[in-house]
């Protein structure tokens, strides 16, 4: 494996951390890559919230479904967009933050998983109780964080049946 591509290739969905806190340099270091992603128009419409305080994990762990390991976690960012500044690209721009994010967490030896919010409304609905994020923000996804007590190894999911050259 190209060691240049081993953290893509390492990032991988964890679900269970110990209970070592991130540091502040660590979440500004994830928060920095999440906004090094492209946009269009360089539009730039995210807005990360970053969470590490206990209750409030335990209180988004019961909002999304799908969120039980944020009890757990020792960081969560909620990825969210401005609508109006970039209305048809927001989805597309905070998406990629996400990634980035994710593969920061990777290269930073912590665990993350892509809990998906938008466009779910209930999931939306609940995650802006939880933090009190503005009505016209969407609420993209939720990065559950931590250092990991689980361990993936390293894999491609490459598909030769969905490798396309020069056209279909």
């Amino acid at each position: 494996m190209d060691p240049a591509l081993h953290i893509i290739f390492s990032r991988r969905s964890i679900r269970r951390y110990t209970s070592e806190p991130v540091t502040e340099d660590m979440i500004q270091a994830l928060l920095d890559a999440g906004m090094a992603a492209p946009s269009a128009n360089n539009a730039r419409p995210w807005h990360l919230v970053a969470i590490s305080e206990e209750s409030t994990l335990a209180a988004l762990a019961e909002a999304h479904p799908y969120g039980k390991m944020m009890a757990r976690a020792a960081l969560a960012i909620a990825v969210c967009g401005d609508q109006a500044s970039s209305p048809r690209y927001w989805v597309q721009d905070c998406s990629a933050a996400t990634q980035n994010i994710l593969i920061a967490a990777s290269a930073l030896g912590l665990g993350a998983v892509w809990l998906g919010c938008h466009p779910n409304e209930e999931r939306e609905t609940a995650v802006r109780s939880v933090l009190g994020i503005p009505d016209d923000i969407g609420i993209l996804s939720m990065i559950s964080i931590g250092w990991p007590a689980e361990h993936k190894p390293a894999r491609t999911q490459y598909d030769p049946a969905r490798d396309h050259r020069e056209g279909w």
